[in-house]
């Protein structure tokens, strides 16, 4: 009776550690799963939220397409990994696309490399020093508003010619490509070519229906701010340490900004043409 009775024990205890290391390698395959579903390959082309509390990887240059929704909760961190050329990693929004990037002053939405250890919940990264530049590339945001460029619309800096993701301009002023509220945008600028690196918020042809308020931009390789043409405001931002221009201004913007602080150790504070 005895030695049964430990044999029903043994077998038990043999149930138990096997329930457990099912349990656990379930839990290793959700992980893996939650991954592979954050990490981010191709273009958005249905109406898509990024949840608070979650980290998402750009794989590579992924646009809004027109027509279609991103939204991104508070607290969600974007980061991009390396790349260069026509593979530096950055979000686009297409002409007709919608960002509703609205994170508040306590959680910030925030775009930055995937070299840095930062998670959600955190602001301040634990390993990237601030003067970090060109790590990947940077945030596009292109709309349907006027420019003063030839031609009704032109394509972005920053996009190869081969992705008509890239065009901007046309003739509404009110055009409206979202609303992007306390993001933080670091360590950007991947290298394009010779002398030719992304900014950290581009606005190419933008209406002024479009929200772009607290927003920074810490270390990008290349300009702060850039604006090409459109007529969208911008109101309280912080630019510092980018290794061109802070703020840039191109095509006949006819939009204000206001509400701002530049440290720039870099080019000029200010290109305005």
């Amino acid at each position: 009776m005895k030695k049964r009775t430990l044999q029903i024990l043994a077998l038990m205890m043999l149930a138990i550690v096997v329930t457990l290391s099912a349990c656990k390698d379930n839990d290793d395959d959700d992980d893996n799963n939650q991954q592979d579903e954050n990490k981010i390959t191709e273009n958005i082309s249905q109406n898509t939220t990024w949840k608070s509390g979650e980290e998402y990887v750009l794989a590579s240059r992924v646009s809004v397409l027109s027509g279609v929704t991103l939204t991104i909760e508070p607290g969600v961190i974007i980061k991009g990994e390396a790349g260069t050329g026509a593979n530096a990693t950055t979000l686009l929004v297409a002409r007709g696309g919608t960002l509703i990037a609205e994170g508040n002053a306590t959680e910030p939405i925030i775009f930055t490399s995937v070299a840095d250890e930062i998670e959600p919940g955190q602001i301040a990264s634990p390993n990237l020093d601030p003067d970090l530049s060109g790590l990947w590339g940077g945030l596009i945001m292109l709309g349907n508003a006027p420019i003063s460029a030839d031609a009704a619309s032109v394509q972005i800096e920053g996009i190869p010619p081969s992705d008509q993701n890239g065009l901007y301009g046309g003739n509404d002023e009110t055009d409206n490509s979202g609303s992007v509220k306390y993001v933080s945008i670091r360590h950007g600028g991947a290298n394009i070519g010779e002398g030719n690196e992304i900014n950290g918020l581009t606005l190419g042809g933008v209406g002024n229906t479009t929200s772009i308020e607290y927003v920074e931009i810490v270390s990008n390789q290349d300009d702060g701010i850039e604006w090409f043409g459109g007529k969208v405001n911008v109101s309280h931002a912080l630019v510092w340490n980018t290794g061109d221009d802070a703020i840039d201004t191109d095509q006949s913007w006819g939009g204000t900004l206001d509400n701002f602080i530049v440290v720039n150790p870099g080019d000029e504070c200010f290109e305005l043409d």
